[in-house]
Formats: C-alpha cells, sequence, structure tokens
C-alpha cells in the first residue's frame, strides 16, 4: 500500500521548484509516495512534447532531473533532513516515448556513511520496461544545518 507524501513547501512564496512544485507553469509539478514500511518513494509522471529530445523520445536530460528530484525525497521523508546532489551515476537503458503514457519512478537508500547517501533510482517508460537507472549520491546535513540553511521542515511535515 502506498501513502502520498505531503509537499510541505507549498505554502512559501520562494518555493518555486521546477521538479515538485505544483505551481511552476513549465515544471514536471511531481507527486511523490511512499511504501507502508517506509523504506521506498515512487511517482508516476506523465511526458509531453515539451520535454522531447528527438523524435518522440523523452530528454535524457528531464530522465536524469526526475531521478535527481525523486532521490531528494527520499532524503526529505525517509532520511529526515535535506542535502545536495553530490554525484549521479545514471544508465539509459531504453528509450522513453513520450506517447507510451505515464512513466514510473523508484528511489530508495541503498547505504548511508556518515554525511553521504547512496540513493538507488529507476525509471521506467509507458510500457514498464527499465529505461533508466543509477545511483545518486546525496551529501546530507545535520537535521539542524538542514532546517537553518534550507529551511527544512522536519519529517512530520511529509507525513
Amino acid at each position: 500500500m502506498l501513502k502520498k507524501i505531503n509537499n510541505p513547501f507549498t505554502n512559501s512564496k520562494e518555493y518555486n521548484c521546477f521538479g515538485c512544485s505544483p505551481n511552476n507553469p513549465i515544471g514536471i509539478k511531481l507527486d511523490f509516495f511512499i511504501d507502508d514500511i517506509g523504506k521506498v518513494v515512487t511517482a508516476e509522471w506523465e511526458p509531453s512534447a515539451n520535454y522531447v529530445g528527438y523524435n518522440n523520445i523523452l530528454h535524457g536530460g528531464i530522465q536524469a532531473t526526475l531521478l535527481d528530484e525523486i532521490a531528494s525525497w527520499v532524503v526529505y521523508a525517509i532520511l529526515g533532513t535535506g542535502g545536495v546532489t553530490s554525484q549521479m551515476h545514471i544508465r539509459y537503458r531504453k528509450p522513453v516515448n513520450i506517447n507510451d503514457g505515464k512513466i514510473q519512478l523508484k528511489a530508495c537508500l541503498n547505504k548511508q556513511e556518515k554525511c553521504l547517501a547512496d540513493i538507488r533510482v529507476e525509471l521506467r517508460n509507458g510500457k514498464g520496461e527499465l529505461s533508466a537507472e543509477g545511483t545518486i549520491q546525496y551529501f546530507i546535513y545535520p537535521e539542524s544545518t538542514a532546517k537553518e540553511k534550507m529551511g527544512y521542515p522536519g519529517i512530520d511535515s511529509f507525513v
């Protein structure tokens, strides 16, 4: 069973995230869900022609953006802090045709060592085929620093 993750940033005037703000007119407006044991974050998104790279194929940079965004929500809603992308390793396996329908995103913590978190990410095309996968490493802040410098509202705000 999946539970929708609350987006506590939506009431902030400065909030205009390309990945998850519902008010960004050119954004991708992702909503996130967490599994019932609190280990996996998922999302769905339907691409449009605005995000094409080549001949009806979803641009690879947009795919990387989608994966980076879902990884950040693992940091917020599972690790209980904020952070910044340190590095990304993405392997593109199959094309994502924009007219094949909704794509599925999935992310979970692979490992954490001190201030670095490796997050495993997957993107499946509208046919359900694994199209991109990888590891996104986040530099994570102590919760107090994330609250002070990033406006992190605390893990309870996401429930």
